[in-house]
């Protein structure tokens, strides 16, 4: 009995050690990811094709006048920086939610179908309805709110299991995507541009009216979904075992759901749907601080970090400048089909 007391003692302290360790790591990784998102965020306002230093920056945000930089800076790149790191962070926490909810990286809005039920809907209201950003935007949030719930009502079996839920979810997005390319065959050529520009997933033309209601959505429904984190970590033990530890596990994913929808959602109406952002913030998030601990948080700085560096990119590093979407998409495909070959290769399924 002595014996079997003294071996388990060191086992629960190295599993005690083992948690103050990654906990450490996280919080050093969360600090430099914070460092980084910072940095970025104030390199998009001081470099252009004309250089502005930080004290202008930091002048024209205390509504100072500054020649040029008051405009340039204030109704042009800091809208425009404000909704990258937003936008990135709502679809970060969005994409992390549905992984960590399925257990499955492929769990994410771009994959599953709400991204494209959003986007048909923006297509459907520029180019039949005729209606203006506003009623765009609205019609894009209930769409993808829509469709979530369509996804998971149609994958619910005295449960949702998460290979049915990403199966369904993409064969509505293949409908939704063809749905997407009829109405882009009959378009005006007026209507076209702009459906293609809300499609691609862009940040040009940023306005505080557009920014504002994600940053309203974000402080309403971050909370809310952090606050979910626990019950979600649970719910990756088996449905079962969160069960028998307390969690509701259907009322989690319905609020998980609904808030990381709509913060999908509002993000893709003032942004457009900004491909594999989602899917690849959680990832990297898992890669850089670990498993076994909260990725919610290093997942959208992560995700803030993916739009900000992307955009100054898109318009910088080329002859051309490209919409946002255009460079995350080269990022994200590849590490799409990566996943799907390391998974076949480790006798895994998807």
């Amino acid at each position: 009995m002595t014996a079997t007391l003294t071996t388990i003692k060191p086992d629960v302290d190295e599993v005690a050690a083992s948690r103050v360790r990654r906990g450490r790591r996280r919080r050093i990784v969360i600090g430099i990811l914070g460092v980084l998102v910072v940095a970025a965020f104030v390199a998009s306002l001081m470099f252009g094709k004309t250089f502005y230093p930080p004290s202008d920056i930091v002048r024209v945000i205390l509504g100072e006048n500054v020649s040029g930089a008051t405009f340039t800076v204030g109704r042009l790149r800091l809208p425009r920086a404000v909704l990258a790191v937003v936008a990135g962070i709502c679809f970060g926490l969005g994409g992390i939610t549905f992984q960590t909810m399925l257990r499955n990286p492929l769990a994410s809005p771009d994959i599953i179908g709400i991204s494209a039920g959003a986007s048909a809907a923006a297509a459907f209201g520029i180019i039949v309805l005729g209606l203006g950003s506003t009623q765009v935007s609205i019609f894009a949030i209930v769409a993808g709110l829509g469709v979530a719930l369509l996804i998971y009502a149609l994958s619910y079996r005295g449960g949702v299991a998460g290979t049915r839920l990403i199966l369904i979810g993409i064969g509505i997005a293949a409908m939704l995507d063809s749905v997407t390319s009829y109405l882009l065959s009959t378009a005006a050529a007026w209507d076209l541009q702009e459906t293609m520009r809300w499609l691609t997933g862009s940040l040009n033309g940023a306005t505080w009216g557009a920014t504002v209601p994600v940053i309203v959505a974000l402080a309403i429904l971050g909370p809310v979904l952090l606050g979910q984190t626990r019950n979600l970590s649970m719910i990756q033990l088996g449905d079962d075992a969160a069960q028998a530890l307390g969690v509701r596990v259907e009322r989690t994913r319905i609020v998980a759901i609904v808030a990381a929808v709509g913060l999908i959602a509002f993000a893709t109406a003032a942004a457009g749907p900004i491909a594999f952002v989602a899917f690849l913030a959680g990832p990297i998030a898992a890669r850089i601080v670990g498993q076994g601990t909260s990725l919610f948080v290093p997942a959208a700085l992560v995700g803030a970090l993916l739009v900000l560096v992307a955009d100054f990119v898109g318009q910088y590093a080329f002859g051309t400048r490209y919409p946002v979407g255009v460079v995350t998409g080269a990022l994200g495909a590849p590490y799409l089909v990566y996943l799907i070959i390391r998974s076949n290769r480790g006798g895994g399924s998807l």
